[in-house]
Formats: structure tokens, C-alpha cells, sequence
């Protein structure tokens, strides 16, 4: 069973409201975190899913116009990379914050999950929502 089948998906994307639905799903990535004694020092897996609700815009088939979940996931990456993290709370935040760093990005919905921290359990973790401030 994948994250993905124990969850209920959204129905974020929405025609009336011109708002597109960019996603990463079960992104399988080794992190230094924890706050325990025997979490420090090594890597542990972790699982990241992503749901953002993107402002449509006429794409014209351009790259450049779109928010690229291969930048998201670059993101994602580059902070895991940064080194050791106390807690999933914050990572978790950290993701937000980059992916609301586009201007285009109106929520965030982010999952952090442990993968091997608790044996009887296959999954713990974290999920936030954050939103845009409206100006």
C-alpha cells in the first residue's frame, strides 16, 4: 500500500475560479531529521506529497509559464539537502514557504511522513496547509 491509497484526494483544481491543481505524489527522499538521540547522524526515509493551487494563466505551451513540479521537487530536494532538522513540522514549513515563494501558487498543502521511525506503524509525520496572504 502506497501513501497515496490511505489518503482521500482533493478536488482542488476548478474551472470557475481559473485554478489549476500541481502536484507531487509519494516523492521518496533520505533526510537528516528527527529531535531523538538515534536520529542523529544518519539519513532516514521520508515521503513528501505536495498539492498547490496555481492561478491559471494561457500557458501557450511555454514552460516558463507554468509551475513545474520538476522545480518543486528541485525544492524540495535542495532543502532536505541543507542538512539536519529537528522536526518534520519544519520541514514541512520550509516546503511551503518555497512553494508560495511563486507568485502563482495560492495554497500549499504539504505531507511530510517519517517512513521507519515507528515499527508498528508504516507512516508519521505531518501535514499543513499554508495560504497566500491576500494583499
Amino acid at each position: 500500500m502506497t501513501q497515496s491509497d490511505n489518503v482521500t484526494r482533493l478536488k482542488i483544481a476548478n474551472a470557475a475560479e481559473a485554478i489549476r491543481h500541481v502536484f507531487v505524489r509519494d516523492l521518496l527522499l533520505d533526510a537528516h531529521i528527527g529531535a531523538f538521540r538515534h536520529e542523529q547522524g544518519a539519513a532516514q526515509p521520508i515521503r513528501v506529497n505536495v498539492d498547490l493551487t496555481v492561478s491559471e494563466a494561457a500557458h501557450g505551451d511555454d514552460l516558463v509559464n507554468v509551475v513545474c513540479y520538476a522545480t518543486v521537487v528541485d525544492r524540495i530536494k535542495v532543502i532536505v539537502a541543507e542538512g539536519h532538522l529537528n522536526l518534520v513540522e519544519t520541514l514541512a514549513e520550509r516546503i511551503a514557504a518555497a512553494c508560495l515563494s511563486d507568485d502563482r501558487v495560492g495554497v500549499a498543502l504539504v505531507r511530510v511522513e517519517k517512513l521507519a521511525v515507528i515499527p508498528e506503524a508504516s507512516s508519521v509525520g505531518v501535514e499543513i496547509e499554508r495560504v497566500r496572504p491576500r494583499p
